[in-house]
């Protein structure tokens, strides 16, 4: 298993990778993943990286910020940026949202365009489909979930063919990131694509993220996943305060934060059954992440309206 990110605690040092002696590969890019709300962008992540960076949920727009996630293979180093599911929407966090993914697709080395093949590519679609068209010279387009009885991949190579009439065709591959089906043949593609230049980041990192944000972002996914049909994008999470207790063991103390105190007795759930159950399968899921092991405490809270708040978005989304 690679070793996570290096965080700074009470008694570890920081860790600063730009002062790394990085080692010189033959290929490194920036790769930014596209695509629609609930695409596959995490999953594939997560499958191509071999490890757990982004949080998987059925709830579209789970992926709040640009996660970085870090696959190295004898041809080189890329790094994707799992961006969140482009969606049109005129509400402030997902304004928000969307300016994320947008902002990094002319800044990229490399664009993975994921199309859901289990449903029909309407106006959202081809809203995606203009934005990435100037910078199709530097694209993949992966054709996902064909693993699904309900893929229709033809639909998505015509829509393929309408958008994009002089598109490589060995460019568009159908794949399967659930079931880790030919995402090999989309990081060959990539890597024709990329650039030679040194690596950004050791050949050990998986992520740049740090512990807490991860450990943050693991609580929020099982919260979600069990809180859909309530409150799905009605919630937050930080991490108030970790320390190594000692050499195998990380205690962190964590708060799921709410808009009202009606959603506060669902997260608690009935003599406190939801939290535990959201702390027991969080602890679980950093046993499968860290070398030590992580011990959770977690305190649900208020914050009214806090996705009206510029000061928490900002604080949470970026």
């Amino acid at each position: 298993m690679k070793q996570p990110v290096p965080f700074q605690a009470e008694n570890v040092p920081p860790c600063d990778i730009t002062q790394s002696e990085s080692p010189v590969g033959p290929k490194t890019a920036l790769v930014c993943i596209v695509g629609r709300p609930s695409a596959g962008k995490s999953t594939f992540l997560n499958t191509a990286s071999g490890e757990k960076i982004s949080i998987v949920s059925s709830v579209p727009q789970t992926t709040r910020n640009a996660i970085r996630g870090i696959v190295n293979t004898s041809l080189g180093q890329l790094v994707f940026i799992d961006t969140p599911g482009l969606h049109q929407s005129g509400k402030k966090m997902n304004l928000k949202l969307t300016g994320i993914a947008t902002g990094h697709v002319s800044e990229c080395d490399a664009i993975l365009y994921l199309l859901d093949s289990t449903r029909e590519h309407g106006e959202e679609e081809s809203m995606i489909a203009d934005l990435v068209y100037p910078h199709q010279g530097k694209m993949v387009i992966a054709i996902n979930k064909t693993e699904d009885v309900r893929s229709n991949a033809a639909a998505s190579h015509a829509f393929v063919s309408e958008h994009f009439p002089d598109f490589p065709l060995d460019r568009v591959i159908e794949i399967s990131a659930k079931a880790d089906h030919c995402i090999n043949d989309v990081l060959k593609a990539l890597y024709a694509l990329a650039p030679e230049a040194p690596h950004l980041y050791p050949e050990e990192f998986c992520t740049d993220q740090e512990v807490d944000f991860r450990i943050a972002e693991i609580i929020r996914e099982q919260a979600i996943n069990r809180l859909e049909q309530e409150l799905p994008h009605a919630l937050y999470v930080e991490i108030e305060n970790m320390r190594m207790a000692n050499d195998h063991l990380l205690k962190v103390y964590a708060r799921i934060c709410v808009e009202c105190e009606g959603q506060k007795g669902i997260v608690i759930g009935k003599g406190a059954s939801m939290v535990k159950a959201i702390r027991t399968q969080s602890e679980a899921v950093c046993a499968e992440i860290f070398p030590y092991r992580v011990s959770i405490d977690i305190q649900v809270k208020v914050d009214k309206n806090w996705r009206q708040k510029d000061s928490v978005l900002n604080r949470l989304v970026h």
